[in-house]
């Protein structure tokens, strides 16, 4: 089957090491497993880049939300981002506003991002930044985006926290039919789930 449409895909011949595990991605869009995570994290070595990546991921916020953020400092009360349907200006998108829980990190990475106050580069920018880091961290390119943070974040919470999974796609802004199919029963094995544990842990 053609890699662009299997959303399970084996990794080129960059190695992982003896823990070798194919790529995944959904809709074209890389999700990375823990060990992947570590590796891509330690390649960010400019403090303000990493902020940023960090606050995609740990509020798993659309890019064009986490910007608008900057602008409205006052969405986040020090515990829950609250996204007014200012906020939101995708016209597909149903639901105008919500509440984004965030664990522990999170809320450190958020303050952090609104006291430096640097917006986010353009989406192509970004794109390179990734390719650029995973090719540091030698970690395979496919897949990488924007949304990259925001569906590894999703993907993450459900798989540690299965039993809360309404309360996930409702933090994340996805109707519960969209949240299913793209999230649910990806191809994490127990020790990954395990490795979550100190990104996702505290959440509610």
């Amino acid at each position: 089957m053609n890699d662009d449409t299997n959303p399970i895909t084996s990794n080129s011949s960059l190695g992982f090491g003896q823990n070798n595990r194919p790529i995944i991605s959904v809709s074209n869009v890389r999700i990375f497993r823990p060990s992947e995570l570590k590796r891509f994290l330690s390649a960010i070595e400019n403090t303000e880049q990493r902020v940023k990546f960090e606050a995609l991921l740990y509020t798993g916020m659309r890019y064009s939300e986490l910007n608008r953020l900057l602008e409205n400092p006052d969405w986040f009360d020090n515990e829950i981002i609250h996204l007014t349907k200012k906020a939101v200006k995708k016209k597909k998108i149903k639901m105008k506003e919500r509440y984004i829980h965030l664990n522990p990190i999170g809320r450190m990475i958020v303050r952090t991002f609104i006291t430096n106050n640097k917006r986010l580069p353009t989406y192509g920018t970004w794109t390179e930044n990734l390719k650029r880091w995973a090719k540091k961290a030698n970690i395979d390119q496919r897949y990488l985006s924007p949304k990259t943070t925001r569906k590894t974040w999703e993907s993450w919470l459900v798989a540690y926290y299965p039993k809360l999974t309404n309360q996930i796609f409702l933090s994340q802004g996805h109707n519960t039919f969209t949240a299913l199919s793209h999230y649910v029963n990806l191809p994490f094995n127990d020790d990954e789930i395990h490795q979550m544990d100190e990104f996702v842990a505290g959440w509610k």
